[in-house]
C-alpha cells in the first residue's frame, strides 16, 4: 500500500510537472497580414514590441486580404489564425461572412487612443479597428513632368497618352476608385455611364491588378503618371527613383488596414493584447515612419518629413479623406466589374 502510495505520488507530481513545463513553453499567435515592405513594417512595429513586452511569439501568414478572407472561410470549423489584417471593403466582406470576433475595446486600453472613425461597428458589435490610413493619389515621374500636376485631368493630357496607370476592379482600390471618378465627374451613384465614356477616352499602358504590378511599371518607366497608392510611391522615392506624390485639388480616396480578431481563434486572450499593441502611439508612429500610413490614434509624434508623407498630403489632414461605405461600393462590386470588363477592359 505504502509503495502505491508512493507511485500515485509519483506519478501526480510528474503529472504537475509536466503541465507546469507546458504552461512554461513560450505562448504563440498566428497573424495574417500582407508580405513585403507592409509584412516587414507591420513585424518590426507592432509583433517585436509585442512579442517583447509579453512573451508571445507571433507567427506571420502571408497573404492578400482577398486570399486572407478566402482562408478564414474555408478554416472557418478550426481557424488557425488569430489576427488578421484586412483592408476595408474586404474587412466588410468578412464582417458579413461571419469570421469575425468581436473587440471588446473597454477591455483594451489603448483602445483609448483610437480615434472614433476607426473603430468599426456592425450594430454594437466592434468587427475591426484601423490600423493605419493610405491613400489613392497621383503619382508621377518627376524627370519626365518637371511640374507636380495638380488635378486628376492630368490623366487624360495627350502628353503622356500610353503611359498612364490606373487600378483595375482586381485590385481593390480599382471599384473604389471608379466611385472617386464619378463623384469627381458630378455622376450620381445610380448612373455612372458619363464616368465609363470617360474611363473610354484614358489612353492607358497598365490597368494594375496590384500594387507591386504598379510599381513595377513606375520603375521601369513603363508608365510616368497614375493613380497608385502613398505606400508603394513613397517607397519607390525613398529608393531614390524619381517619383512624385500629389494630393490633387479634387482630392484623393482613402481606405485603411484594419486589424480583426478571429472567431474561435486558437488564443483570443493574445490576440486581445496584439490589437492593444497595435493601437499605441508607438506603434503608429512606426508604421508612418516605415509605411507613411496615417495614425488612426492620437497621440502620435512625427517628423516634418514623415508628416508631409501622409496620405493626405503636406497641407491635410485625415479629415481630408474621401472614404466610403464600403457597404456601397460592394453591392455595386460585380455589376461595375462587369461593365468594366465589357467597355474598358482590352
Amino acid at each position: 500500500m505504502k509503495y502505491l502510495t508512493l507511485l500515485v505520488s509519483a506519478s501526480a507530481t510528474a503529472l504537475l510537472s509536466a503541465a507546469s513545463s507546458a504552461s512554461a513553453q513560450p505562448q504563440s499567435i498566428t497573424v495574417a497580414w500582407y508580405g513585403g515592405n507592409w509584412g516587414e513594417a507591420f513585424q518590426s512595429c507592432v509583433a517585436t514590441p509585442f512579442t517583447e513586452k509579453t512573451g508571445i511569439a507571433v507567427v506571420a501568414d502571408i497573404g492578400t486580404s482577398t486570399t486572407t478572407l478566402a482562408k478564414l472561410q474555408q478554416q472557418a470549423s478550426a481557424p488557425t489564425i488569430d489576427v488578421a489584417y484586412m483592408d476595408g471593403g474586404i474587412s466588410e466582406l468578412a464582417e458579413e461572412a461571419g469570421v469575425l470576433a468581436a473587440i471588446d475595446l473597454e477591455k483594451l486600453p489603448n483602445a483609448a487612443n483610437l480615434v472614433d472613425a476607426a473603430a468599426y461597428r456592425n450594430g454594437d458589435k466592434v468587427f475591426a479597428i484601423g490600423g493605419g490610413y493610405y491613400s489613392l493619389g497621383l503619382t508621377y515621374n518627376t524627370d519626365e513632368i518637371t511640374e507636380a500636376p495638380t488635378s486628376w485631368d492630368a490623366l487624360w493630357d495627350e502628353d503622356y497618352a500610353g503611359a498612364v496607370t490606373i487600378p483595375s476592379p482586381s485590385n481593390s482600390a480599382g471599384i473604389p476608385f471608379i466611385f472617386f471618378l464619378n463623384q469627381m465627374l458630378g455622376g450620381t451613384p445610380d448612373d455612372m455611364t458619363a464616368t465609363f465614356e470617360r474611363l473610354k477616352e484614358l489612353d492607358a499602358g497598365l490597368f494594375f491588378d496590384s500594387s507591386g504590378a504598379a510599381s513595377n511599371a513606375f520603375q521601369s518607366g513603363e508608365v510616368i503618371i497614375g493613380a497608385h497608392f502613398s505606400v508603394g510611391a513613397w517607397a519607390l522615392t525613398d529608393s531614390g527613383l524619381p517619383i512624385g506624390f500629389v494630393v490633387p485639388s479634387e482630392g484623393v480616396w482613402a481606405t485603411d488596414a484594419r486589424l480583426h480578431l478571429i472567431e474561435g481563434g486558437p488564443n483570443p486572450d493574445g490576440a486581445a493584447q496584439f490589437l492593444d499593441m497595435a493601437m499605441s502611439p508607438e506603434a503608429a508612429a512606426c508604421l508612418a515612419k516605415d509605411l507613411y500610413l496615417g495614425p488612426a490614434v492620437s497621440g502620435v509624434e512625427l517628423t516634418s518629413e514623415v508628416a508631409r508623407k501622409l496620405p493626405w498630403g503636406e497641407t491635410g489632414s485625415a479629415d481630408d479623406l474621401l472614404l466610403f461605405n464600403w457597404n456601397e461600393v460592394n453591392a455595386r462590386r460585380a455589376e461595375l466589374t462587369d461593365t468594366w470588363n465589357r467597355e474598358i477592359a482590352r
